[in-house]
């Protein structure tokens, strides 16, 4: 079998006008990056808004582990098998960070002959919208840093700084620095911090934003220090927010891009999952569902993490009613969750599926609790069993879900027409009843216990002295109505990542809390989770190469 970026060099790419005119957009309606990239403008908008919206179908998994599982190979792969069954669909996808891209973790355009291309200008470069982002983030920091410097006439309290730079890259040395040293010129010294670009608030902004209006609103609420009487100092009070959305304006525009099979495909955003909401721009889901007759979405991450907050964020804050919902796992990583080492997950063992499959019962009984259908796909492998499909449908089915076997990655979309005539008939027989778990109205409290019970099965939650009076405080400043955006690791139901399957017993760790006033939510730091990430021992960067043609290897 070829790697990833070979099927993805060797396709034959059609002229991304050519995908956009499937849809009805016209080249007055694209901004060109070339031959196969482009933005959707403005104008656009303003031709289809007032179109009813297409069916909204999200993809999301079981708690991701090293055997794999597939999310965005299978949204790319459903989308490619619907066109197969002559249905109108889109995907809207978020884009991939470079951190993990050179990190553990690797690119994000699905995989197999389920991907999105170009491959290698997605997982890099791209259209510049995340070095966009960091640029406004970083404009806002040094603003900040300069109005202190300048005479400080806002008398922001150095001790009480909330902004913090950002940088695309996972860079452990910058979680924790120190800025100002050297002349009386250069600023006052004082302790600093960077965060990866996709945990900047300014990326949950642009993501959430529905118009120019709402984005320079929400930069101008963003909250970067406190004043010595304890009063919020904001971007606004910085007069920063002109110059921010100036960078921003070409960002705030959605990319188009395609499959490999030339299914349309919005690719806008990208907010990390476990530090942020992790779900694609609004303004990309939202043109989707007037492009198309079905929308094809995916949330970061384990659905504990991003499809919770698809629910809760996304969908409660652009209005949202997703149709039905697609819960993506593979027997390998079933068994690895029943304890099976990475190295024996190639043998048949039922009793390790049996054991490892309740990781994917909880995820089961946490989507029903949204009132939205599901259906269950197996991301096949060559070493998977009859028996253990047979095993894992009977579950699924047990449970009043759909179930279907995925080939995507192999067939690309006709290995997906079993899963896409699956959600086809779920779509047409069930009727979805969103809506989120919990209130505008509960407190913040409720909001994290409602989340950490329902959605992690833990007894209860436990507050260091920081959080609970960064709670307080937030409640006390009138933010107390917005959602809650946990920060937590993906890697387990819990907030210990070494707590695989279902775990049972434990108590969710609150160690901190900020609001992103801009954003519109409040974040929940949550045991051991990192704003910015490290390298791995062996990085991925280590393998990546291009030769004197210009042709890029080592990237999957």
């Amino acid at each position: 079998m070829k790697t990833d970026i070979e099927i993805a060099q060797e396709a034959k790419m059609i002229p991304i006008k050519e995908v956009a005119a499937a849809y009805g957009i016209t080249e007055d309606d694209l901004e060109f990056y070339g031959k196969y990239k482009a933005k959707i403008t403005d104008e656009l908008w303003e031709q289809v808004k007032d179109r009813p919206d297409g069916k909204l179908v999200l993809v999301t998994a079981i708690n991701p582990t090293p055997a794999g599982e597939g999310k965005t190979t299978t949204t790319v792969g459903l989308g490619q098998a619907f066109a197969k069954l002559n249905k109108k669909a889109i995907i809207a996808l978020r884009e991939p960070s470079l951190g993990p891209c050179f990190g553990i973790k690797g690119g994000a355009a699905g995989g197999g002959y389920a991907q999105v291309v170009p491959m290698e200008d997605l997982n890099l470069h791209f259209t510049g919208d995340f070095h966009a982002i960091t640029s406004a983030n970083n404009l806002l920091a040094a603003m900040l840093d300069n109005h202190i410097q300048q005479g400080n006439s806002l008398g922001i309290d150095t001790r009480q700084i909330l902004w913090k730079r950002c940088l695309d890259m996972n860079d452990r040395v910058l979680r924790n620095i120190v800025v100002g040293l050297g002349a009386k010129a250069d600023g006052f010294v004082r302790e600093d911090h960077f965060v990866i670009t996709v945990a900047s608030e300014i990326m949950a902004i642009l993501c959430l934003a529905e118009n120019m209006a709402d984005l320079k609103e929400r930069l101008g609420r963003i909250i970067v220090a406190y004043n010595y009487q304890g009063e919020p100092v904001t971007a606004a009070d910085l007069k920063a927010v002109g110059a921010m959305a100036a960078l921003l304006k070409d960002a705030l525009k959605p990319n188009l891009i395609q499959t490999l099979e030339h299914t349309g495909a919005l690719v806008h955003g990208g907010p990390f999952a476990n530090i942020a909401h992790g779900c694609n721009s609004v303004r990309a889901t939202r043109t989707a569902l007037k492009l198309a007759d079905i929308t094809v979405t995916e949330a970061g991450f384990g659905a504990d993490l991003g499809a919770e907050k698809f629910f809760d964020i996304k969908c409660r804050m652009a209005g949202l009613k997703p149709d039905a919902v697609v819960l993506v796992a593979t027997v390998r990583a079933l068994k690895y969750n029943g304890g099976v080492p990475k190295a024996e997950l190639s043998k048949e063992n039922l009793d390790a599926l049996k054991k490892g499959i309740v990781n994917l019962e909880k995820h089961i009984e946490n989507l029903q609790k949204f009132g939205v259908p599901v259906v269950v796909t197996l991301n096949s492998f060559i070493t998977d069993t009859e028996a253990e499909y047979e095993f894992v449908k009977n579950f699924c089915e047990e449970r009043g879900c759909e179930f279907a076997l995925s080939k995507v990655w192999e067939k690309g979309g006709e290995g997906g027409i079993q899963l896409a005539q699956k959600v086809l008939d779920t779509l047409e027989q069930k009727e979805s009843h969103f809506a989120p778990i919990y209130p505008d109205e509960a407190s913040l409290t409720e909001k994290i216990e409602t989340v950490a019970r329902e959605i992690y099965g833990a007894d209860g939650v436990s507050y260091s002295p920081a959080a609970a009076k960064a709670l307080k405080k937030a409640e006390e400043m009138g933010f107390g109505n917005l959602p809650v955006c946990m920060a937590k690791t993906q890697y387990s139901l819990s907030d210990d990542q070494t707590k695989l399957g279902r775990p049972e017993h434990f108590t969710i760790n609150v160690r901190d809390a900020y609001v992103s006033a801009g954003a519109g939510f409040v974040v929940v730091l949550t045991g051991a989770i990192m704003t910015m990430p490290g390298l791995p021992k062996t990085p991925a960067a280590e393998g990546i190469d291009v030769d004197d043609t210009g042709k890029i290897t080592g990237l999957f």
